[in-house]
This record gives C-alpha cells, sequence and structure tokens, in this order.
C-alpha cells in the first residue's frame, strides 16, 4: 500500500497520540471534594498519598514534590551532592536525570547503555567510577528495572548513593519485590503520562530517616518547627527557622488527592499496558525491520513506553523518513530520547557526541510506540498496521 505521505489513504483517520492520560468520574470527585476543604496545598491529603505509595512499593518512608525534576533535586541534596563531585547516570533518559546533578555544582558522568535492553550497562559504570563519585542515578528505562543486586554489589564497601530514576516504573518489580525500596532513595514521576498522574508530581521514596528528614525539609524553604530540629528550643508556638537553604517544591493537595484515586485504578492500568505490550511484542516480533528491547527476566516490567529499534541497514530510509511517513499515517510516534549530552547546554559544558556509542546508536533509531491504558483494540490494531505498511513499503 501506498504510504499517505506520499498520497495514499492514512491508516487512521484521525492522530493517535504516543500517550494520554486516564481521568474518570472518580479522578473529578476526589479532587472537588479537597477544593471544597480547609486545605488546598501541602496537608492532610498529601501526607495520605505519601503513604499510599510507601505502602505500595514497601518503602519506611515518601516524600511527595510539586514534580519529578524536583524530586531527583531532593535526592540529590539530600545525598549530599555539592562542587566537585561526580553522579554517574545514563544518557538515554530525560535531562532531569542529570540536570539535578547540576543544580548543586556536581558533575553529570554519562555511562553508556546496553545494546539489548536499551538500560544503564553495570561495566560501563564501574569504569567511570573515581574518587569524585558520590552516586549513581541509574534509569528505569521504558519502566524495566536496572540490574539492582549488580548495581548494590558495585558500590558495596563504599559511600556511593543509589538514587534509582524509576519515573517509568511505578508498580515494576524486580525479582519479585517492587522497586521503590531497594536502594538509598527511588523517584517517581506522575506527569500525565506516567502510570498514574497528579498532572504534575513527583515523589522520593526511602527506608532511611535521615533522608527523609532533609527531603521534607528541603521542598519547603527548609523551614521547621519541629522542636526537635530547631536551634532556639524555646521559642513560642509561633516560632519556626530556616537551617539551611530549600525551594519550594511542595505539592497541592488536590494534586494528591488525584493521585489516590488514581492508585485506586493502578492494578488495572498495569494490566492493561502489559496487555498492550503482550499484543506488541507477538506483533512486532515477526516484522522484518524492526529490533525489540529485551526484557530481562529479574524485572516484570509495566511499561511507561514501548520502544522499537529500527533495523536501518534492511530500510532504504533513516528514522526521520519512518517518523514522518508514521505520523502522516496519524499514528503517534515520538523519540525518547535524545542523548542528554546532546543538547547544546551540555555541549557548552564541554560534552562531545561519541561519549556513548550504543546510547547514539539507538537514539538514531529508536521510536516510542503509542502506549496508555485507555487505547481501543482497535487503536493497537492501528498501530500494528500502520508499522507493517510503513516498514514493508520501505524495506529494502
Amino acid at each position: 500500500m501506498l504510504p499517505a505521505i506520499l498520497g495514499g489513504t492514512p491508516i487512521r483517520s484521525n492522530p493517535l497520540p504516543y500517550a494520554k492520560q486516564y481521568i474518570d468520574d472518580n479522578d473529578c470527585r476526589a479532587v472537588s471534594e479537597v477544593l471544597k476543604s480547609d486545605f488546598l496545598t501541602t496537608g492532610p491529603m498529601a501526607k495520605k498519598f505519601e503513604e499510599v505509595i510507601a505502602d505500595y512499593v514497601g518503602a519506611k518512608y515518601a516524600v511527595a514534590f510539586a514534580n519529578g525534576t524536583a524530586a531527583l533535586h531532593g535526592a540529590c541534596f539530600a545525598a549530599g551532592i555539592q562542587p566537585g563531585d561526580e553522579v554517574i547516570t545514563t544518557p538515554i533518559t530525560f535531562a532531569a536525570s542529570s540536570n539535578c546533578v547540576l543544580y548543586l555544582g556536581g558533575t553529570p558522568v554519562f555511562a553508556d547503555i546496553n545494546k539489548d535492553n536499551f538500560n544503564i550497562n553495570i561495566d560501563d559504570i564501574a569504569k567511570k567510577i573515581t574518587k569524585k563519585t558520590k552516586a549513581i542515578i541509574p534509569v528505569d528505562y521504558t519502566g524495566q528495572a536496572v540490574d539492582i543486586d549488580a548495581l548494590k554489589n558495585l558500590v558495596k564497601g563504599t559511600e556511593i548513593v543509589i538514587i534509582e530514576d524509576s519515573a517509568h516504573a511505578l508498580g515494576t518489580k524486580y525479582k519479585e519485590k517492587r522497586v521503590g525500596g531497594l536502594v538509598d532513595m527511588t523517584e517517581f514521576s506522575f506527569h500525565p503520562v506516567k502510570t498514574i498522574t497528579t498532572g504534575e508530581g513527583g515523589i522520593i521514596t526511602t527506608n532511611n530517616k535521615e533522608y527523609y528528614t532533609k527531603l521534607t525539609n528541603f521542598r519547603s524553604h527548609f523551614i521547621t518547627r519541629d522542636v526537635n530540629q530547631l536551634e532556639n528550643k524555646d521559642g513560642g508556638g509561633w516560632y519556626y527557622e530556616q537551617l539551611d537553604l530549600g525551594f519550594n517544591y511542595r505539592i497541592t493537595d488536590f494534586q494528591c488527592a488525584l493521585g489516590i484515586s488514581q492508585m485506586k485504578k493502578l492494578d488495572w492500568f498495569i494490566s492493561r499496558r502489559k496487555e498492550i505490550v503482550n499484543i506488541y511484542n507477538e506483533a512486532f516480533t515477526n516484522l522484518d525491520g524492526v529490533i525489540l528491547q529485551k526484557n530481562e527476566g529479574f524485572s516484570d516490567t509495566v511499561n511507561h513506553l514501548y520502544v522499537l529499534k529500527l533495523d536501518l541497514p534492511k530500510l532504504k530510509a533513516d528514522r526521520k523518513e519512518i517518523f514522518q511517513a508514521l505520523i502522516a499515517e496519524n499514528i503517534g510516534v515520538h523519540v525518547h530520547y535524545i542523548p542528554v549530552y546532546w543538547h547544546p547546554y551540555y555541549q557548552k559544558l564541554g560534552y562531545e557526541k561519541g561519549l556513548c556509542p550504543n546510547a547514539e546508536d539507538l537514539y538514531n533509531c529508536m521510536l516510542s510506540v503509542p502506549l496508555f491504558p485507555a487505547m481501543s483494540n482497535d487503536d493497537i490494531r492501528d498501530v500494528i498496521n500502520g508499522f507493517y505498511k510503513i516498514i514493508s513499503y520501505y524495506r529494502k
């Protein structure tokens, strides 16, 4: 069939986005009730949301933030990142995973990814560790857990902090245990396209009380009324102190009410995402011209993204042409992500292309395929048919 971009008929009559939030009447009622209550900003619903998340992932503590970037910033502060420190992370991620290091004057160091599962390569992390290494920020890319035990063994006997960026991975299990309570700190994002949403929002989970206290203070100007933290123990009931330089990274109660309501649907969100992924896997395994992301046996993955790698030597078009052809079919593909150090800002900092060959190779031929729970079976069929149409046309 002739591609729509060349004058053919599109697979779909209306565009299908690569992702979309799912909001129902229960979510709207939950938010509305808080809007009519006495608390709008961080209050009882925020505390309840933190408890719900901590209980779900099996962590002792959780601290909610205005967004996932703020949460990562807080985690880096709690870990003690400062000028002169190095923090190792992956380049195949949203820029926040390394920007959070720059905010505190630290230096991001990029380790390459595995060719098959697209997660950060543990052996390359080992090569990048120096006396300056303060932390590692692995990313559970697409929702697949990194090899947590291998990471923990790598830093055993050191003071290197592991901050797991699980923005994609709420609900994912590593060796039968949910990510969120397995390393020093774990971050989740609640952006609209993530597994659950609070509109904007993020959270850090931890089992470390010292980190918990620092995170709680950091998100609210580092101002406290806790008598156990005050230098002046004789202040009145009105008294508070700023103990360090913090930020206003508080989340609202109505956002957290939405999050709590969303958590009640999480099992269905997970089930539907896995169902769609299984259909995709079965269909795309047989499509010559694309390569599937490997899912490791230790990860019971809840996919936030479904990424295909184009087998470009078999195609007579590059990724840009394939991307544009699929968009013309009204299939909302996307690309996640441009290697962080390719961005102009990082180039100005002195990072150069060529640092992570596997990551750069993946970027040049990857596409994110539509994946969200509200997709109908017809939507899924359209995506599969669209890929078969375009890849078949452009195959050598």
